[in-house]
Formats: structure tokens, sequence, C-alpha cells
């Protein structure tokens, strides 16, 4: 066989194996409606983690195979420039070629450990440019504009069809209705153009979302069905939301990635740019659950904004990490997380107890309050856009990580993470009593939500939480989380005896709530602010029963939008 044919046979396992995998995703994908249906919420949070695993074990059979018919290290760049070529073939007409460029990807790199990021070897760049709306009408469904709002709403449900009964059908058919005429004048509703809605329903956790828009000559609202089940597994609205803030929570990056079954992954996340032009592409492919993809995307927008900018790559702002040096280019809207060599003596924990942290928080359900995390190896960047000080700071923490040459400085491992405001730095500039005491009332509410989804979030310190755009708090140090069944809850001994010797035993698993107080936030009238609003944490009472709850297996549905917006199911 010649070389060229050896490279085209190669081409097109991976090809097959990349099938196979986007069939298994899908086949999950599609179980989430029947999952919905009946209040499946344990075998939905199995399928979110089997989903996950799916593209490390395609990847790992694709390697295997070709291991098994090609002497790796004997072949020259021109046969996998050949190879390259016979795999950009077969993905012209792919309706999921940009997904299949991502495998392809990850097969080279792991041949080559990551090493040769070369466009003439892997798809550095794409291998061709998609146009937005070529194929819209496979992903669209679309309303006549032209009938009363009650009958377009009785149109969509005719398409939307679910296997179980609505609740109350002719409720929810007022309560959107009227939703509708509040957020829409009747001169508005007169002038709507299209009505357009993703035929793949948006399925997580306990909730579905129909998700479109309402387009009229001078806006373009988004629509949004949000869909929920009762106990008795009757479907009912819960509400319809049209404020892109609302919609930017619901695909925002600290939660469980979506169910939408669909073969045009590309012209789904182009339609949803276009009601959320300030999401990253790459964001929104994570969302749909194709991660790995984002970070190829991530990539790409990285690479285009480098040649863009010309600032400067330094240390994140906020205090320096005990486990983690963190920075960023100030004009990017990422952190970039390397593990330390060394930790400090508080830190009685490892580098692979650290990486099984993150992992742990990639395969849970984020509820909303923790930030997606993305792991890389052998990332690159110009050296000279890296301040002196940063590389030396590097070197000093981080030295078994990174890797310099002439050019580049190369880090082994890392985690890129939304940027967000530190909570110490934000409470420490935000003069608004309001604003803080929102903040505070998040943090709490965010340690609590995090623990209702099993995770016992290990150092609370308000140095470890930051600040969205919107002002949610979110949880993003993940060294010392574990799950809820791992530790022991206790209430600090008390003794009359004023001169008696405190010789309480202490195990490595015990936590003592009471004294959350001392350390969470540090300025008394902040303790004072988050013990009045949330003082059940300084109990525990409070935390043994959080464990009964996830002793019991009871998933929890935290809406992602403002409780406002809920319709009334009286």
């Amino acid at each position: 066989m010649s070389e060229q044919d050896l490279a085209g046979r190669i081409a097109y396992r991976i090809i097959q194996h990349f099938d196979q995998s986007f069939r298994w995703f899908s086949r999950i994908t599609r179980g989430a409606q029947e999952r919905f249906e009946k209040g499946q919420w344990q075998q939905t949070q199995s399928a979110v983690k089997e989903r996950i695993t799916i593209y490390e074990t395609s990847l790992a059979d694709a390697v295997a195979d070709i291991y098994h018919d090609v002497a790796v290290q004997q072949q020259n760049d021109a046969f996998w420039q050949a190879m390259k070529a016979a795999y950009a073939r077969l993905l012209e007409g792919h309706p999921q070629f940009e997904l299949a460029e991502t495998f392809y990807n990850s097969v080279i790199g792991r041949i080559f450990r990551h090493r040769k990021i070369d466009d003439t070897l892997m798809f550095v760049l794409p291998s061709r440019c998609f146009l937005p709306g070529q194929d819209r009408h496979k992903v669209i469904n679309s309303f006549d504009p032209a009938t009363t709002v009650k009958q377009m709403y009785e149109a969509l449900f005719k398409v939307y069809r679910f296997n179980v009964p609505f609740e109350n059908f002719t409720r929810d058919l007022a309560n959107l209705e009227t939703a509708l005429r509040k957020r829409l004048s009747t001169q508005q509703l007169a002038n709507v153009t299209a009505v357009e809605m993703l035929k793949p329903v948006f399925y997580r956790s306990k909730a579905a979302y129909v998700v479109g828009r309402i387009c009229m000559p001078d806006e373009t609202l988004p629509f949004v069905i949000a869909l929920q089940t009762n106990q008795q597994q009757a479907i009912f609205v819960d509400a319809l939301l049209t404020d892109r803030k609302d919609l930017s929570v619901i695909f925002g990056f600290a939660r469980a990635y979506f169910m939408a079954d669909t073969l045009h992954p590309a012209e789904v996340t182009a339609f949803l740019q276009e009601l959320l032009p300030n999401k990253k592409h790459f964001e929104l492919y994570m969302a749909l659950g194709h991660f790995k993809h984002g970070k190829t995307v991530f990539y790409r927008n990285f690479l285009r904004h480098l040649e863009r900018s010309d600032d400067t790559f330094e240390a994140a702002p906020g205090i320096r990490g005990l486990v983690m040096m963190v920075f960023h280019l100030p004009s990017y809207g990422v952190v970039f997380k390397i593990i330390k060599d060394e930790f400090a003596e508080s830190k009685k924990i490892t580098r692979q107890h650290v990486k099984d942290c993150y992992r742990l928080v990639k395969m849970s359900d984020r509820v909303g309050r923790m930030a997606d995390t993305h792991e890389y190896v052998n990332f690159r960047f110009p050296l000279d856009r890296m301040s002196p000080q940063l590389v030396e700071e590097l070197q000093q923490t981080c030295a078994s990580s990174i890797e310099l040459t002439e050019n580049e400085l190369v880090i082994k491992h890392l985690y890129i993470e939304r940027k967000m405001t530190p909570l110490n730095l934000y409470l420490e500039q935000e003069t608004d009593p309001d604003k803080i005491h929102k903040a505070i009332d998040e943090l709490g509410l965010c340690i609590k939500q995090i623990a209702l989804a099993n995770i016992f979030p290990g150092d609370m310190l308000h140095k470890n939480f930051g600040v969205t755009r919107q002002g949610r708090v979110i949880f993003y140090d993940y060294d010392e989380i574990c799950l809820m069944k791992d530790r022991h809850f206790r209430a600090l001994p008390k003794s009359d005896d004023p001169y008696a010797i405190d010789t309480l035993s202490v195990a490595p698993n015990d936590v003592f709530p009471e004294q959350f107080e001392h350390f969470i936030v540090g300025k008394k009238h902040l303790k004072a602010l988050l013990k009045s609003l949330h003082g059940d944490l300084m109990t525990p009472t409070y935390w043994r029963e959080v464990q009964l709850i996830a002793q019991r297996g009871e998933v929890q549905n935290f809406t992602p939008y403002n409780a406002k917006m809920r319709f009334s199911r009286e």
C-alpha cells in the first residue's frame, strides 16, 4: 500500500470514530426528553456524566487504531500532511465538519503530545468558512406572525409536543399571552415580521426551554418558553423570557451543559449568538455540550485577539493563591490558572488531588454557582507579550510546568476560566450599600446551592469567589472541594469551666461550622451582615440536613432566571 493510500485509509478510520462518537453523543442527548417527562432526575445526572466521557473514550480508540496500523514514529511530515488533506476531503458536505475537525486535532495532539501546533498537520484554522444561515431552515421552525397571540402559541405547541399532559394548558396559554402583551405594545405586536424557534428543545436538570426570537423591523427579542414538570409528571409553563440578561444567565458558564439534539450544531450556535451577541462563540458550543470543540474555537479566538491587541500578560489582580498561579491578558475575558510546584504548609494536598477536584466540578451540576474550567496541555504564549515580572514569578512558582523557547512560553498544563471580579476586591471597591448587601446575600446563596448540589466548597474565603457582570457570585477555587458525605460536621464543645483546657480531638474530615463566621469574610460589618442573612451556614444542624438531602439523592432545581418572571399556577 502506498503512503498516500495508507494516509487516506487512516483518515477514513478517524472520521468513522468521530461519527460513532457523535451518534453516541446524540443518543444520550435525545433521551433527555423522556427523562424530563418521567422525572428521572438521577438518570439525567448520570447521562450528563456519561456524555462528558464519550469524547475521551472515542479518542483513545481512534489513537489505538492508528498505532495498530502505522509505525507512527517512522512517518515524516509529508505523511501527516497527506492524511490531513484526505481528511479534509471527507469533511466536504459533512453536517458536523467543525466538530470533526476538532476530533482530528485531538488525535494529532495525542500522537504528538500537543507539541506540533501546525496548520499543515492539523486544523488550527478551519477547513472552510462557515456561512451562518445556509442551513438555517434545518434548525428553525417558523410561525405565522399574522395570527392572534393565542393562535400563535397553539400552533407552537402543536409542533413542540410531549408524551405527558400539561398540568393546565388553558392557564399556561393565558399566562403566556398576558406576559407577551405586557412586553410588547399592540403596535409592536402588529409589526412582528417573524417568530422563529430553534427545533431542538434545550433540556437541563429539571427544566426544558423552547428557544427562539420575535423579529420586528427595528428590534429582535429573545423569546424563550421555560417548562418544568410537577410531582405527577405533568408539564407546566414556568416563565416567558424576553430579556437578553435572562437568556445570558441561562446560557452562563457556571451551569451544566444543555441536552439539545441537533445534527447542525454550527447553525444552532450561530442563531444563539445572534440572540446573545455578547457571548463568545466558544461559550455557546460549550453550553451545548461540545466543550472540546469549544476549546478549539476559544484557541482560534485567542489567536485572533493576540493579533488585534498589544497589551501584556500579567498576574491577575487579587490575593495570590496558595495552590494556583493565576494570570491574564487585561484586554481578554479569561484567566489562565497553573498548579504551583509547591503548596503552602496549610494545604495538605497533592497535584493529582487538585486535578481530581477540577474533574469533579466538570462532572457535577454546577447549578449556576461554579465556574466551568477547560484544561489545556502545552499551551503556547508569545514570549514578547509576557511581562518580565510574570515570567519571573512563573519560574519561581511553576517551574516544572513551563518551558521557555526563543520566542514562546509553553505551559505544559493549565486551566482557562471566565474572568470575574474577585469578591474581596469587589467589596473593597464598591460603595453602594445595596450592592454590598446583594453581594453578601449572593455569597451565602452560592455556598448553600453548591452544598445542595452535593459539593462541600472547602475553602470558603471570599477571595475564592467572583462577581459576574450580572452581579451573581460564583465559586472558582476547587482545590479543597469534596462530596458532602466526606465531611463530618460537628458542634464546638462547650464547657462551664472557664479554666478547662480544650483537649478536643479533631479528625481530618471534621468541620466546625460555628467557625465559618471568622474567615468567610474579614470585616466586622460584613461578618454581621452575612450572619444576619445566612446565619444557618454557621450551624452544624444546617449542614447535616443538607448531607441528608444528598444521601437521599434528591436533585435540586435552581431556576436560572428572576423568580418574579415565574407564572402563578393557581
